[in-house]
């Protein structure tokens, strides 16, 4: 299951992520993101309510959204891991690099996605055979941390979490720098947005972030 995932986030090269405690707002927000184009969404564990929420999220997308790739983020423990992992996430996320994360997630064959700031970090998450590495937080390293570590890891997959912007020069900044994706949360499903329940707006900012990006794709590269 790893390589379709991989896949499907280098298509689109965006992976919003969120969590509401509303069981029916985070139905919604999937909804819409959906049928704006997205085809790989993480929803963080950053709540009481996150696994009974993911329960329902997955039986949404088992009935309604084929083609999209559900996984949890913001998993510190192999406890964590585990009870996403039973109730069915596509991928696990992480803000750190755990190996006992690591290990479960690659003994059920599932990607895991750990969260380094450091290249020691970063080495240390290959050893653990971690494909994509997320970058957080993003706008603490910047896109010029990539840029000046790119050389040392030149076939690692790395995506940005945590301040990247919906702005074509922000979102052209990161992949001139070599990130195979970005990662947006409240920049894209802000709390003004949820607070409204104006998914409508939100449909139209999830279709201009995947514009921008393909129009930056659409352009050569200045690598």
């Amino acid at each position: 299951m790893k390589q379709p995932i991989i896949d499907t986030l280098l298509a689109g090269k965006l992976l919003p992520l969120f969590y509401e405690d509303s069981a029916e707002t985070s139905i919604d927000i999937l909804r819409t993101l959906y049928r704006a184009g997205i085809r790989i969404v993480e929803y963080t564990n950053r709540g009481q309510h996150a696994l009974h929420n993911f329960k329902q999220l997955k039986a949404l997308q088992v009935t309604e959204m084929p083609g999209l790739y559900l996984g949890t983020g913001t998993i510190k423990s192999a406890k964590e891991a585990a009870d996403f992992i039973t109730v069915g996430a596509d991928f696990i996320v992480s803000p750190i690099v755990n190996p006992a994360v690591a290990g479960l997630c690659d003994q059920h064959n599932i990607l895991w996605i750990p969260g380094c700031m450091t290249p020691t970090e970063i080495y240390t998450a290959q050893q653990f055979n971690a494909p994509v590495i997320k970058l957080f937080p993003a706008n603490i390293l910047g896109p010029g941390f990539i840029s000046s570590i790119r050389e040392l890891f030149k076939d690692q997959l790395f995506i940005p979490t945590g301040g990247v912007e919906i702005a074509e020069e922000n979102l052209e900044e990161w992949f001139q720098a070599g990130v195979c994706a970005v990662g947006i949360g409240s920049k894209l499903i802000t709390k003004e947005i949820v607070l409204n329940r104006n998914y409508h707006e939100l449909h139209l900012q999830a279709k201009k972030a995947l514009q921008m990006i393909e129009k930056i794709y659409l352009q050569p590269l200045k690598i």
